[in-house]
């Protein structure tokens, strides 16, 4: 697949999403926005996990200005209205991400900036190069985070140090980023696509429960004790009843590797 400046590859059940304008480091415009989602549903469809990364020497560096009065969204919308680029792009697509069944490692390569730095927080695992930089930037063009950046950032790191990143709009490195917890893994430039390929395979040759628990752990966030410790009980039902819960104990007793097929 080659919808614009996406491109998805498949390849023994990993499917490879890549952000491809490097000419604007992979900025979103509208239409970025729609190809994503548009692999993804294909990833879903055809794979059982996700890397997701950025061609050329940056991740994303957020919303691709010079598209603005791209009409491409939403017929007979306002195209240089804010709400209307939310509404019909960027929330849709972070949706998507967390509405996946299957698991998504993001491997960032330079600059994570603004809704490309929620985009690769989005990730269920997510791999930095040494080179890499998050950057909530939005107080430096003095409007506010979005695309799930005031959701995810103090549930990841705590109030302070997201009030630090996004009130600051300094730049965080992906070494400080690991320290923080934010990221997990922190590679050299070389390593970084091998780690993230390495971390998605181990996901794609696990039980159909994986898909099952990144769904617990994104409920799990806003959930209350007695509400999550519900959903835990809903989800072991539905996993049960998944071919892998008969293979795992089968192969243990067997004394072998277990062989899950995702279903």
């Amino acid at each position: 697949m080659n919808e614009d400046k996406v491109t998805l590859q498949i390849d023994q059940g990993i499917a490879l999403i890549t952000l491809n304008d490097p000419g604007a480091l992979n900025a979103l415009s509208p239409a970025m926005t729609l190809a994503i989602k548009r692999a993804l549903r294909q990833a879903q469809a055809k794979a059982r996990a996700v890397v997701l990364t950025g061609a050329g020497r940056g991740f994303c560096s957020g919303a691709n200005l010079a598209a603005v009065g791209d009409k491409s969204v939403a017929a007979g919308s306002d195209p240089y209205d804010p709400s209307h680029w939310h509404e019909t792009a960027f929330n849709p697509m972070v949706h998507a991400i967390q509405q996946l069944s299957i698991p998504i490692v993001t491997a960032v390569n330079g600059v994570a900036a603004g809704g490309g730095c929620a985009l690769a927080l989005m990730g269920d695992l997510i791999v930095a190069s040494d080179s890499a930089y998050f950057l909530q930037a939005f107080t430096r063009i003095g409007l506010v985070p979005d695309c799930g950046s005031s959701y995810l950032l103090p549930r990841l790191i705590g109030k302070a140090r997201a009030a630090e990143m996004m009130l600051l709009a300094d730049k965080l490195p992906a070494r400080q980023a690991y320290e923080w917890g934010l990221i997990n893994r922190c590679t050299s430039d070389a390593d970084l696509m091998g780690t993230a390929m390495d971390l998605a395979r181990r996901l794609a040759q696990g039980p159909a429960s994986i898909g099952l628990t990144r769904r617990l752990i994104w409920e799990g966030l806003e959930s209350g004790w007695s509400e999550q410790i519900a959903n835990e009980v809903a989800y072991q039902i539905r996993a049960k009843a998944t071919a892998d819960a008969a293979e795992g104990p089968r192969a243990f007793l067997e004394k072998r590797p277990a062989a899950f097929t995702g279903r």
